[in-house]
């Protein structure tokens, strides 16, 4: 007994940290280490050829514009209504895209505890969170996993309701945070090509009515934007397309492409009788139970609670404010990320 009272009598201190065992990993250049990740220079080459891919129709949209609008038509008021459609567009674009590149996609622990402070024995081995429930504890990060959070490997770290890893926003994971700011960039950059896609036939069909009163330059610079312009609307349209049949059934990327995640979520299985693991890991399957885990996960949508109620989930907003941010980049998903009602009929 006195032992016992002993030993949980220990503090922290006492004990070797995760970071201190973390910091003789990198120093023995373990490569089993999974601390997060610190960006290079490299990681933000696909970011800035995003940037670069909206910036690059500007010119020749100006060129068109005016020698279209001004010099053929005299119109200097549909001059300026597309000139500020245009730019509405790329401003908003690129709200949307600095909030999903500056933000933290969704953090799992608000606070993190000082180095200095104490916790007894008793609490580090008796945490609140149950460990051996499936999903509950992260063994990489060493942190509670709320549902539906998912652990980067590309970026070290958990992320609230991770939903993929995007190398083209600045190598960043898109979350329960930045999921808004996501659908809105994906939203103003398709307005914004089938925007210039539009303005840029009209004045293609202009010149092949009219040759000889346009110059030459015009009609290649049409085509260079029409071109460009349903290239983009088809191909991030499409993306668009694809989460807001996510956000509709409230899915994620993720849980999408993994059906096996539907595993951790079934009931507790008999002790006798096969040689399974509790819950069931996917290698232990044969053929015909991954077949029907497959189809079973194309039916049963855990977090589905309707339409309305899938968005509002995302994009819900109570005061004005908050649907002038929507409108503005997007913003975050209310909530803190952490909770989510599930489908009662899965």
């Amino acid at each position: 007994m006195a032992l016992r009272n002993t030993l949980l009598s220990f503090s922290l201190e006492q004990l070797p940290s995760p970071n201190s065992r973390r910091s003789r990993q990198s120093r023995n250049n373990d490569p089993s280490d999974d601390q997060p990740h610190k960006k290079l220079w490299y990681h933000y080459l696909p970011l800035c050829g995003a940037i670069l891919l909206i910036l690059a129709p500007h010119p020749s949209l100006l060129y068109v514009l005016v020698t279209y609008h001004i010099q053929m038509l005299h119109s200097p008021l549909f001059f300026a209504i597309h000139l500020c459609v245009t730019y509405t567009l790329t401003f908003l674009a690129f709200s949307s895209l600095i909030v999903c590149v500056a933000r933290d996609p969704g953090p799992v622990t608000g606070t993190q505890q000082s180095e200095d402070e104490e916790t007894s024995l008793r609490e580090a081995l008796m945490p609140d969170v149950e460990l051996n429930v499936p999903g509950r504890w992260c063994r990489k990060c060493w942190a509670p996993k709320p549902e539906r959070t998912h652990h980067c490997s590309a970026c070290g770290r958990c992320v609230l309701k991770m939903d993929h890893h995007c190398p083209w926003l600045g190598n960043n994971c898109i979350g329960h945070r930045t999921y808004p700011a996501f659908l809105h960039f994906l939203l103003s950059v398709t307005l914004l090509a089938l925007y210039i896609a539009i303005i840029s036939i009209f004045a293609l069909i202009y010149a092949f009515n009219d040759p000889y009163v346009m110059d030459v330059n015009t009609p290649i610079h049409a085509l260079f934007l029409a071109a460009l312009g349903v290239i983009f609307s088809m191909v991030i349209g499409s993306f668009l397309g694809y989460h807001v049949y996510l956000v509709s059934t409230n899915q994620t990327t993720l849980e999408t492409i993994s059906p096996f995640l539907l595993l951790k979520h079934l009931p507790k299985l008999p002790f006798e009788g096969h040689d399974l693991s509790d819950p069931p890991l996917e290698f232990e399957l044969s053929a015909p139970q991954r077949r029907l885990v497959k189809d079973a996960y194309q039916a049963i949508h855990l977090y589905d609670i309707g339409w309305r109620g899938n968005w509002a989930q995302v994009l819900g907003c109570e005061q004005f404010s908050e649907w002038v941010i929507r409108l503005w980049c997007g913003g975050a998903s209310p909530g803190d990320g952490k909770y989510f009602p599930r489908n009662p009929n899965a």
